[in-house]
């Protein structure tokens, strides 16, 4: 069975890294080989009862390993298509559509508006047609005026939305995408495993007649009624911790929504390595389920102080069993049934059932069995960190415990009195041992996963030992419970409980931003190779070899790769120019053998998201980057600046170009700011930079728009450059081309200005610059149109090819000076090509 869920799991994950799915076809064909495998098994299995044989054993292990493995796959690939069928007609993508239905999930409420699932029972007719709506949406509610469409009056809230109600909303919906970059957050897979089948916004302008209102209060379903719950934990929390700092953390520990948790305090977590216990996880899980069992077994022996002597109708143990398994279904149900949550639950209940049954079982089988049943509810969960964490942290504790049982018994047989038999351990004896036993694991758990831990993250929290075992206990033990109690008791009670749970959580953070703090908190390094992480992870398995094992210390030196693994750099002569999909903004990172520049930092997204801590940073952290030369600020948009004061926060800059006011706060928190000018000039390992423009005199004129005074910079490797203009318009672009360097606007690519607008890219500016390829940076379905159809029949006319990062991803290109013999090459790579998924728009 083992071989079998194995190779279930392994064929699942071979699916997950196809570019196309099979046809139905193949999928049943696989189904159909796996079945016939289990066969053949069995019937090896029946005839190696009465023959033994070795090569009899290993060729089942071997096939019930093949047969896992199509099993898994077509499994996998059979719900893929069902959902992937689940999808809405382009030519129904930004059009009014009404809908009725019921809010499908705990809203989410920020500072422009409210967002939340819906899930879809009707659809309105629109021009004598239907439109095909995917059943659950992604919708986001925006006041009006959220985008600047009011003229800055301050934000009408929109209406209270709860879980469980039905609405009709107008919507206008688009289909999933969300921006592709190495190393960054998958947002379209992440929306297939939700079922999440298109994106979209509520309108808030649409007509009378199809005005967005409340059909029904509540709409009584099971799913309903968990989120209703959940949504009445949170507002409870809510209401009495108003305006306390951590608020978030308690909802988190109770419901598991950690969307109202800090930026600035999930950097402190994982920075210490708490992050895992900053929501609900199996050991929560497991310590409530443990102490529910534990008080209802107790009540059930006093037959809840009755005389029905309820332990004669069933076993006191067995009743904690199932009473522990309800309060943890209970638990894991109002946590948003998250990966580690199930894998608690699971295991727990197949130790439940074992134990009913009086079948009591390895617990290799109990993992395996839990593992199979993750997978087979959702094939995605292997793509996320948190699943191989949970996993694995269970599975390097049992590898690790293995031949260790009854370690703490005395080699030599000793002859004990009768006293010393019958005497019990004295409580310091057993508290001393739970000690022990607790250090050792957290010893196991420290090292085991340093190995996924640096190929998942690219960075290690070195003071995680001493963090969790501050954090383990007060939150489990002291901060948790709290939190729970004070949610469903009532008032005064429940406000007293949550803001002792509050103030031990705060002194906690206050510890743990003290460590953070330390400048050896956190080891970084690039992502490893696969070879690197094989040698580490061999390593940590000598290392933490059972008893008995020789030679356990050679393990260290398997970590000798990781620990020397550098970030890998240009080679001489050559350039990199990675083009980040950012959506609707601007950024790009030049790297030079020695040196790397950032051009412009992304657009902001809300006060905890922009396109630097989302996009930027983790792609420096997984190159292993942690220090940048230069960063070109173009100009004060936010699509091209809105990242720099968290880039400021996550990353050493060494200079900071710009052509924003003296008074601007990126221009008070950048080190050793200078203006852009043209005529300015640096070179880097044979590398020439050169500032086009602005001119300085237009720092003096305030009729200028900051588009105007965006900074254009060419880097040049040999007779190859790229040329970087900003939000440049025609204006500009005819001072570029009539100026005194209208000479330097030669280049090989162009990122084309403002994003391909209708007031740039002249064909004047184009015959200058004389580009073969042009960059379009810009987001998916953008509320400005761009780049506009008649400029791109303009680059297409002019023979120059262009590249779309909502269609590509992330561009990468390399210019190589000695890389022909016509005096270089440049390369270029798509990352939705390279990088080929199934579940990404054609």
């Amino acid at each position: 069975m083992r071989s079998a869920i194995l190779g279930f799991a392994a064929g699942i994950a071979f699916l997950q890294m196809q570019a196309q799915l099979l046809p139905f076809e193949g999928h049943m064909a696989l189904l159909a080989a796996a079945v016939l495998l289990l066969t053949v098994c069995w019937r090896l299995r029946s005839a190696g009862a009465r023959a033994s044989g070795g090569g009899r054993t290993v060729l089942r292990i071997v096939l019930f390993n093949i047969a896992g493995l199509c099993a898994g796959f077509a499994w996998g690939g059979l719900m893929a298509q069902s959902r992937l069928d689940d999808a809405l007609p382009a030519a129904w993508e930004g059009r009014d559509i009404v809908v009725v239905g019921t809010i499908d999930s705990l809203p989410y409420r920020f500072e422009r508006g409210v967002r939340f699932n819906f899930k879809v029972e009707r659809v309105g007719t629109q021009n004598g047609g239907t439109p095909p709506v995917p059943q659950r949406l992604a919708l986001s509610w925006y006041s009006p005026g959220a985008f600047g469409q009011a003229g800055g009056e301050p934000l009408q809230a929109v209406p209270e939305v709860r879980p469980g109600e039905r609405w009709q909303f107008t919507v206008r919906l688009k289909r999933p995408h969300g921006n592709a970059n190495p190393h960054g957050f998958d947002y379209e897979v992440w929306l297939l495993e939700q079922n999440l089948r298109a994106t979209g916004s509520v309108r808030s302008d649409q007509q009378s007649a199809y005005k967005n209102h409340r059909l029904q209060e509540f709409i009584r379903t099971p799913s309903n009624a968990i989120e209703r719950g959940r949504s009445w934990l949170r507002d409870r929390i809510m209401s009495a911790l108003p305006k306390q700092r951590y608020a978030g953390v308690i909802v988190a520990l109770v419901i598991g929504d950690q969307r109202a948790i800090e930026q600035s305090d999930w950097s402190i977590f994982n920075r210490t390595g708490v992050g895992h216990l900053v929501a609900i996880s199996g050991l929560h899980i497991t310590l409530i389920s443990g102490l529910f069992g534990a008080f209802f077994g107790l009540l059930w022996r006093c037959s809840f102080v009755t005389r029905a002597q309820l332990p004669l109708l069933m076993p006191a143990p067995k009743v904690a069993v199932l009473a522990g398994l309800l309060a943890a279904l209970v638990y894991v149900l109002l946590a948003g049934f998250g990966v580690p949550a199930q894998r608690t639950l699971y295991m727990l209940c197949v130790v439940g059932l074992a134990y009913w049954t009086g079948r009591l079982t390895h617990i290799s089988y109990v993992m395996s069995l839990a593992l199979a049943v993750v997978l087979l509810f959702d094939p995605w969960a292997l793509l996320w960190p948190g699943f191989w964490l949970s996993f694995g942290a269970v599975a390097i504790i049992l590898y690790a415990s293995s031949g260790r049982i009854g370690a703490d018994m005395p080699a030599e047989p000793q002859v004990l009195t009768p006293v010393q038999r019958h005497r019990k351990p004295s409580y310091m004896a057993k508290s001393w041992r739970s000690l022990r036993a607790g250090a050792y694991t957290q010893y196991v758990v420290t090292l085991g996963l340093l190995p996924l831990t640096m190929v998942l993250f690219g960075q290690y929290s070195l003071l995680s030992p001493l963090a969790n075992a501050a954090a383990i206990p007060l939150i489990t033990i002291v901060i948790a419970p709290l939190s729970l109690l004070g949610s469903i008791l009532p008032p005064p009670l429940s406000q007293w409980l949550l803001l002792t749970a509050h103030a031990v959580l705060e002194w906690l953070v206050q510890l743990l931003e003290w460590l953070a703090g330390q400048p050896f908190a956190v080891w970084q390094a690039p992502l490893p190779p696969l070879w690197i992480f094989a040698v580490a992870l061999g390593g940590t398995l000598l290392l933490l070899a059972p008893r008995g094992w020789p030679a356990r210390w050679l393990g260290l030196f398997g970590w000798l790769p990781l620990i020397f693994n550098t970030p890998a750099w240009p080679e001489q002569d050559q350039v990199h120019v990675t083009a980040f999909d950012v959506g609707q903004g601007m950024a790009l990172l030049v790297e030079t053998p020695g040196h790397r520049l950032l051009y412009d930092t992304g657009p902001y997204y809300s006060p905890e998201s922009d396109g630097a801590n989302r996009v930027i940073v983790p792609y420096l952290r997984a190159r292993g980057i942690d220090h940048l030369d230069a960063v070109v600020i173009s100009h004060n948009d936010n699509d091209h600046s809105g990242g720099a004061l968290s880039l400021f926060r996550e990353i050493a800059v060494d200079r900071v170009y710009s052509s924003l006011s003296p008074t601007s706060a990126i221009v008070q928190a950048a080190p050793d700011h200078k203006r852009c000018q043209a005529g300015q000039h640096w070179r880097w390992d044979g590398v020439a930079f050169d500032m086009l423009y602005p001119a300085p005199v237009s720092y003096t004129s305030d009729k200028w728009k900051p588009n105007a005074r965006s900074c254009v910079l060419k880097v040049s490797l040999g007779k190859h450059a790229i040329l970087l203009p900003g939000d440049i318009e025609a204006v500009q672009e005819d001072e570029l081309v009539n100026g005194a360097g209208a000479a330097q606007l030669r280049a090989d690519v162009l990122v084309a200005p403002h994003h391909g607008s209708g007031t740039s890219s002249t064909e004047a500016f184009l015959q200058a610059v004389q580009p073969s390829l042009a960059l379009f940076q810009m987001g998916y379905r953008n509320r400005f149109n761009h780049p506009k159809p008649e400029v791109l029949e303009r680059y297409g006319r002019m023979g120059i090819r262009g590249l779309r990062n909502d269609e590509a991803g992330a561009i990468s290109l390399q210019f190589d000076k000695a890389g022909d013999k016509a005096g270089g090459k440049i390369s270029v790579q798509e990352y939705r090509r390279e990088h080929a998924r199934y579940w990404y728009e054609k």
